[in-house]
């Protein structure tokens, strides 16, 4: 990662409502839910700033605990999954990359930190995969392209995580 760059927790002295990725459901959520959010433990937000303006939210993303059925868990990656009624996993709710830094690859370092977040708490939590809901084609490819499968007949994605790395 570029050291000029942090990912952080949300903090009150970002500029949440100064920040645009294009797409006002995502723009509106970091500026008038995410520290809800925050507050209630119900979303850990993590937000990229460029060291020189560290209240400039470059980008952003969620991260909470879900569950799974394992049926809807492709098959290639059911041999990853316990043969629990539901499964443990991180959703990745939510990833925006702002207008003026889209097309830097940022989006990709903001995943690898979503990540390697959701590893590191995974033994603490209980979590065998990442999950994402794709908002569109686009995104959706995103994700495959850094090993995500998609769940048949939607825009819901998976990766599973297997002792000792991510399955990438």
């Amino acid at each position: 990662m570029d050291p000029d760059l942090r990912i952080d927790a949300l903090a009150p002295h970002h500029d949440r409502a100064g920040f645009s990725c294009g797409i006002d459901d995502l723009d509106r959520y970091l500026a008038t839910q995410a520290g809800q959010d925050v507050r209630r433990k119900a979303n850990g937000v993590f937000v990229v700033t460029a060291s020189a303006r560290p209240e400039t939210v470059l980008g952003y993303y969620t991260l909470c605990a879900t569950a799974l059925e394992p049926g809807a868990v492709p098959a290639a990656a059911r041999k990853h999954i316990p043969r629990y009624p539901l499964v443990s996993a991180t959703l990745l709710g939510r990833l925006a990359v702002s207008t003026t830094c889209q097309g830097t690859g940022l989006g990709a370092i903001l995943l690898a930190d979503a990540l390697r977040r959701a590893y590191a708490s995974a033994t603490t939590i209980g979590s065998c995969m990442v999950i994402v809901d794709a908002l569109n084609a686009r995104a959706a490819a995103f994700y495959a392209a850094h090993g995500f499968m998609q769940l048949s007949d939607s825009m819901r994605l998976v990766l599973p995580m297997v002792v000792g790395k991510l399955v990438l």
